[in-house]
């Protein structure tokens, strides 16, 4: 099969996802335009340059609803011959616009991609499209349906994972996010947001919170215990899924969760040959994907599964890899990965991740490969993985080589 090399990535910092966040004012489409003309002009495209835009989004709804991604190439400097595709794989939207491009590229099926996703949380509300998983009796009741929230303590409660051990993950993601952007580490992938005087809206991440003490977060309530333990209980219907269990923990709070935030990214993935005919050089091959699913009441175990089958696929071993990002859905989540594969915490989401700079849902799977290939060049790593929890139970990942 053809190689499929990623020769750009590029981002929207993240803004608060609500109405007094720095991003609020732009839509998902001129969001992910503006991405769109970026990733063009770095990289000299014209005409019929890439195959198609694939485009992952989540909330495919009002403004984010009918094709968001041809709206966004009509909306952009893009020649209007290339096409548009919207995906959702929930969290692993924008992972999946990537693994979907490369794989079309590996398999023949056009020579360039742009891929990647956007989500504007502050101005569609995640769940306001009525997923059935969470509303239709008919499913809920078969697969034993609890919120993320629960699913994220159900993992705490089985793996044995406390409150501190959360809280200290959580202070080493807003450490670590804040020493990245004090040296500059996200430079080369960033691309501010102007508005229609060309003059600067965000260039930086604003939900970061530095300075994050386990003092600050042991002040915070358990954000899903009132939702576990009260009528209709879902912790009642975790329980019956989970009878060996004696009882939920709750440990997680808005401190050691994802942020809601607005932002959007994107990667140029292309053949050899597209790369000598526009004088780009691959910055990195993709190796391997894989995606998965898991039990959907537990829901956000997927990266371990994944992993061991992007892994067995690809005839490596974990200490092969260099670099990892776990997308940090909640603190629960990473520590089950460690814990699972017993890696050096050092080399997991080494610029923090999306507890301290938030998780803009249909974007974060393409941000978290722009941020690996990144910190593979800045410390001359070789081999990166990716790999995110995914809703309704399902695992996505990608291991990346640089070349």
């Amino acid at each position: 099969m053809t190689d499929a090399f990623i020769y750009d990535t590029a981002r929207t910092p993240r803004g608060k996802g609500r109405p007094d966040g720095s991003l609020h004012e732009v839509t998902s489409v001129a969001l992910s335009a503006r991405l769109l003309n970026a990733v063009k002009a770095r990289n000299g495209l014209e005409g019929h340059a890439v195959e198609d835009v694939i485009w992952g989004n989540v909330t495919q709804v009002k403004e984010q609803g009918g094709c968001l991604a041809r709206s966004a190439v009509l909306a952009s400097d893009l020649d209007e011959s290339i096409p548009g595709l919207s995906i959702n794989r929930f969290c692993a939207s924008g992972m999946e616009a990537v693994n979907l491009a490369a794989n079309q590229v590996r398999a023949g099926a056009g020579s360039a991609y742009i891929a990647g996703g956007v989500e504007m949380m502050g101005r569609v509300a995640m769940g306001s499209d009525g997923a059935a998983i969470a509303v239709d009796p008919s499913l809920t009741f078969p697969t034993y349906f609890v919120p993320q929230g629960i699913s994220a303590d159900i993992i705490a409660t089985e793996y044995g994972f406390t409150r501190e051990d959360a809280d200290k993950l959580a202070v080493e993601s807003q450490r670590r996010a804040a020493q990245a952007w004090a040296e500059d580490r996200f430079a080369k992938s960033i691309v501010p947001v102007l508005d229609q005087n060309g003059l600067t809206i965000l260039e930086r991440d604003e939900y970061l919170r530095p300075g994050t003490t386990l003092e600050d977060l042991a002040r915070l309530k358990p954000a899903f215990k009132d939702m576990g333990e009260s009528m209709p209980g879902f912790d009642k219907v975790a329980l019956l899924k989970y009878p060996h269990l004696p009882a939920i923990d709750h440990i997680h709070h808005a401190g050691n969760s994802s942020g809601i935030v607005d932002g959007a990214a994107a990667v140029l993935i292309g053949d050899a040959e597209f790369g000598k005919a526009h004088g780009l050089t691959p910055r990195a091959r993709i190796r391997a994907t894989a995606k998965i699913g898991t039990d959907p009441t537990i829901m956000l175990t997927g990266p371990v599964p994944v992993t061991e089958k992007i892994l067995r696929d690809s005839g490596m071993s974990i200490s092969d890899i260099d670099i990892i990002e776990v997308n940090e859905a909640f603190a629960s989540v990473v520590l089950r990965f460690m814990q699972a594969f017993q890696v050096d915490p050092g080399i997991v989401n080494v610029n923090g991740g999306a507890i301290a700079m938030g998780h803009p849902l249909g974007a974060t799977g393409a941000i978290i490969i722009g941020t690996l290939l990144d910190e593979l060049e800045r410390q001359d790593k070789t081999v990166g993985l990716a790999t995110l929890c995914i809703a309704s139970g399902m695992g996505a990942a990608t291991i990346i080589e640089r070349v």
